[in-house]
């Protein structure tokens, strides 16, 4: 387990400048990382050459000397000079935010997709800065500028950079079959006619345990439970389930990938397709920890990033979870519903119920209560509304079989000609 020494800098342009050191120590503990120590500085503005000022970086050598830290972990994206810099300044290994949420996102990936998008972005991230990596660079010699004129570290870096951009042609060619495949996948559930709903949400907000909750009350198999855990981002891989809460009224319920603040823009670009199923939802299940005294400030990075992949549209409910965790003035009675949230708590399980309520109520809202006769030779069409509407009655008569359904406003339209 690597040995930690955490780096801030506070311009003041972050609000929270100390909860995100806090949250910079949680995703280090997510990658299994130790840490011994922080150190943060009050700046203006952002050292270009060093991050932090140069009379810091003395206190870092000795602080890291002290704590007997392995590694510098930087609280935001560092530059590749500063990187080179700072490692030479102190003799330490670096890392910055950007590249600890990949290595998380890499650690945690299990489908073919998710472990495509995260070396994608790792790559794109690490192509401008291979300078500085390796330990043994000579410098370039002169000529041509060919590559048989150039030093031995020169020539590793080429061949490195050549290397990188042959791996990121070859994964988006790999990425494209897949995409076409949850294209494929994503119409056939258009045409099937079914709600989707998304669950979406910061990191840790209690999506999964919602999703498990469902799959414990509506469809009990175990082995559709998704990873469920209290860490920054636990699970990474979209999820689909067919839930049927109350007679023939199905939902899609999907669970994505947590947000967080400061997420790499190259991982939101990635996970664009897997995050498609927000884009593609019905309703936005928006999941908040209320429980977390920067809630808020939580709720806008998701809102940002919803509108960043294209989901700003979606109708969205939201979804207060962990509010059984609050005391005294800020207690709250749950459940709680008011006109566009739900204050509950799935791990406690309460809420649950009007959780599926609310969903159904707004999902179904275009839904009527229609009569048809269907001919005996259209069973096919008897077949379909028994698997995707909500039969109330039928019966068969010597004209043909008698329907009162309730059904959404495409298949009212697909069977038009049979309403009585």
């Amino acid at each position: 387990m690597d040995k930690v020494l955490l780096i801030g800098v506070n311009t003041g342009a972050e609000d929270n400048f100390e909860h995100s050191m806090e949250e910079l120590a949680l995703l280090a503990e997510a990658c299994e990382m130790e840490v011994v120590g922080s150190m943060t500085q009050n700046l203006p503005y952002i050292n270009k050459a060093l991050y932090v000022g140069t009379g810091k970086i003395e206190e870092i050598k000795e602080e890291a000397a002290w704590t007997g830290a392995e590694m510098l972990l930087f609280n935001d994206s560092l530059t590749p000079s500063q990187i080179r810099n700072i490692k030479d300044e102190t003799g330490i290994a670096v890392m910055d935010r950007t590249t600890l949420i990949l290595e998380i996102f890499a650690s945690r990936a299990k489908s073919r997709e998710a472990m495509l998008q995260v070396e994608v972005a790792r790559l794109q991230y690490m192509l401008p800065r291979l300078v500085g990596l390796h330990e043994a660079l000579s410098r370039q010699g002169g000529g041509s500028g060919s590559m048989s004129n150039k030093g031995a570290g020169e020539k590793k870096l080429e061949l490195d950079r050549r290397k990188i951009e042959n791996r990121l042609a070859e994964l988006r060619k790999e990425l494209s079959q897949v995409e076409v495949e949850r294209e494929t996948q994503q119409k056939k559930r258009e045409r099937s006619a079914i709600p989707r709903v998304a669950l979406v949400g910061y990191t840790n907000a209690g999506k999964s345990t919602i999703m498990n909750a469902m799959v414990e009350t509506y469809i009990g198999d175990e082995e559709k439970k998704v990873l469920e855990k209290d860490m920054l981002f636990a699970t990474l891989d979209t999820s689909v389930r067919n839930i049927t809460p109350k007679e023939n009224k199905t939902i899609l319920l999907s669970d994505t990938v947590g947000f967080i603040d400061k997420l790499p823009h190259g991982l939101v670009k990635a996970f664009r397709s897997t995050l498609s199923e927000a884009v593609a939802a019905h309703l936005i299940l928006h999941v908040v920890d209320f429980s977390d005294p920067h809630y808020k400030e939580q709720m806008e990075v998701t809102k940002e990033t919803l509108k960043e992949i294209g989901a700003a549209d979606v109708p969205v409910f939201y979804v207060f979870n962990k509010a059984d965790l609050l005391e005294g003035e800020d207690a709250v009675r749950i459940p709680k519903i008011t006109e566009q949230a739900i204050y509950m708590s799935a791990k406690q399980r309460i809420g649950m119920d009007e959780l599926i309520d609310e969903i159904l109520k707004r999902v179904y809202s275009g839904h009527k209560v229609c009569e048809l006769l269907l001919p005996y030779d259209r069973g096919d069409l008897f077949s379909y509304l028994k698997e995707h509407a909500n039969v109330l009655e039928n019966s068969y008569e010597a004209d043909g079989i008698h329907v009162k359904a309730e059904c959404g406003e495409a298949d009212l339209g697909r069977l038009a000609q049979y309403l009585k």
